[in-house]
């Protein structure tokens, strides 16, 4: 297997992140219009619940056995990292099956919490049973994310994001065959229908599964699997249990806190629709779209980060544990760079696309048109967050992780509810208030990731400044020419078809708008490096070459 540099690894990461996104944007088209606006809200319930637990069940064991598996293996200790990619399997067994456990049998009084005293849409024991049917997915995802832990120790980037790939498929083809056969072929109702839908997570995850194991057993001998040991490293597996849950133990909390925010977002939301005199179908239209159909749309920008942190944490390791601290800083903000440099415009553009797009995905409707415009924003803030988190977490500041995140998410939900009330008095859709407040919370904790860095390393960001204040130009034009266009191009929001013309026409001429003009200030040099815009060129041209 090949390792790649930085660069490389973030452009593969970031596209098969944004193929697995995308696949996960496009089946809502077909599975919308096959389960309808109360199966979508029974939909969103279960994941949502699942997110909680799925990040219980696995979140921080994975990543804290991929850094301590790169530290070791940078330090030539490779019996120690095999024991550790051991143990961690042995943690997270007891872990699943317990998490498997309680979602299963407490299912009931889950939904209870959820739905509350709220009547007229889905009941009681549609969202228990959907919960139940999602929850035998916590039963194989903490071996999958362990493994992958495992190769992006070793760098092996596109080994995981291929398994993601792979586990997209699987999953979007089941969603949609079985929705499909169970409610117009079988004629199950939208509970059983939406139950089989959210059962595709463990389809997929069993595919995923299968090819990353498969890639393991090819690969032992480079991977030091089969190698026996003569000399036991220095090292007691009571130290490397505690090192997994000293660096575990910081994404822990952050991912339980965002997880148990979402969910307590989502019933905030609930409640505070129904107590302004929204109708339930409202109610669950707006709690459904905000905390998962929207969040659809916007899974392409979140993959771009996550694409950016696969790369950067290896990285930022490596350069941390070898004392190169310019390095872990020259990441930081060649990361947050072009994080800015390729999600602002996309916000930007999908906010001003609002209704066609939404108009695509799920029918016009004037409700997801105006949650979707604003929503999008908070992916941007989210990105820049957790790549801000990844960061710190890789150089082990583990209290400034808490300090921030704790700090963000708390401000977040005491805003909620005044800022959804304050939306509402002013005239603004009340929803608008809920993204606010994210987009608060996650502003203070970006400000503690900012000033530890910079007070624990020196860091210094005016290069991500420099971005920053360049995007601007690009990015003004590109917005003047998309309201030109939309004011001239005439539209049907109820045909998708001339929608998705007319997205495809907007967008085209903008980006090209936004990277013409970055080219031509130099803006797309500063963010991706002279160096590497060269090789992509050359190997652009050798393969016109070879056509010819």
């Amino acid at each position: 297997m090949k390792k790649h540099t930085f660069m490389e690894s973030t452009l593969i990461a970031t596209i098969c992140l944004i193929i697995v996104k995308f696949l996960g944007l496009v089946y809502v088209i077909p599975f919308y219009a096959i389960i309808g606006e109360k199966g979508a809200a029974l939909y969103a319930y279960a994941y949502t619940i699942y997110g909680m637990f799925l990040d219980i069940s696995t979140a921080g064991i994975p990543n804290a056995i991929g850094k301590l598996i790169n530290e070791f293996h940078t330090l030539g200790k490779e019996e120690a990292k095999i024991r550790t990619f051991k143990l961690g399997k042995r943690m997270l067994s007891g872990i699943a099956v317990i998490s498997f456990l309680i979602m299963f049998i407490f299912a009931r009084p889950i939904a209870t919490i959820i739905i509350g005293d709220l009547t007229g849409g889905n009941s009681i024991s549609d969202v228990a049973f959907v919960i139940r049917c999602i929850s035998f997915s916590l039963l194989l995802f903490p071996f999958l994310s362990v493994t992958r832990g495992f190769f992006q120790g070793h760098k092996y980037i596109y080994v995981n994001c291929i398994s993601q790939v792979i586990e997209q498929i699987a999953r979007v083809l089941f969603i949609i065959a079985g929705s499909f056969i169970a409610l117009k072929c079988l004629g199950l109702d939208i509970t059983k229908t939406v139950g089989i839908a959210v059962f595709s997570a463990f389809i997929g995850g069993s595919f995923a599964l299968c090819y990353i194991y498969n890639k393991m057993h090819k690969n032992k001998k480079e991977l030091g699997l089969d190698t026996k040991f003569e000399k036991r490293d220095d090292i007691s597996n009571k130290v490397i249990f505690k090192r997994i849950l000293v660096y575990a133990i910081p994404t822990v909390i952050i991912s339980i806190s965002f997880s148990i925010y979402s969910s307590i977002d989502m019933v905030l939301i609930l409640r505070t629709m129904n107590h302004l005199g929204f109708a339930a179908s409202e109610v669950e239209f707006i709690s459904s779209a905000m905390s998962t159909w929207a969040s659809k749309i916007s899974i392409i920008m979140l993959s771009v980060g996550a694409g950016l942190m696969a790369s950067l944490g290896p990285s930022v390791v490596e350069s941390y544990t070898l004392k190169k601290y310019e390095d872990v800083n020259k990441h930081f903000n060649r990361t947050m760079g072009m994080t800015l440099f390729i999600t602002v415009p996309m916000c930007v553009g999908i906010s001003l696309l609002s209704a066609p797009i939404w108009s695509v995905f799920y029918g016009y409707n004037k409700l997801g048109t105006t949650i979707l415009s604003m929503t999008i924003f908070s992916a941007l803030f989210t990105n820049l967050f957790n790549i801000g988190s990844s960061t710190l977490q890789s150089i082990s500041k583990f209290k400034m992780v808490y300090i921030s995140s704790i700090t963000g998410i708390v401000l977040n939900t005491l805003l909620d509810v005044p800022l959804m009330l304050l939306c509402h008095k002013i005239g603004l859709p009340p929803y608008w208030g809920a993204t606010f407040a994210t987009m608060i919370g996650l502003s203070i904790s970006m400000v503690f990731v900012i000033v530890t860095l910079k007070k624990e390393l020196g860091c210094k960001f005016k290069y991500i400044l420099d971005v920053a204040k360049k995007t601007c130009i690009p990015l003004i034009a590109m917005i003047i020419v998309v309201i030109l266009l939309k004011a001239l191009i005439p539209i049907n929001m109820a045909n998708r078809t001339m929608c998705i013309i007319y997205i495809g026409i907007i967008s085209i001429i903008g980006a090209l708008v936004y990277f013409f003009i970055s080219s031509k200030i130099g803006l797309l040099e500063n963010v991706l490096g002279k160096d590497f815009l060269n090789k992509l060129k050359n190997k652009i041209k050798l393969k016109m070459i070879r056509k010819n």
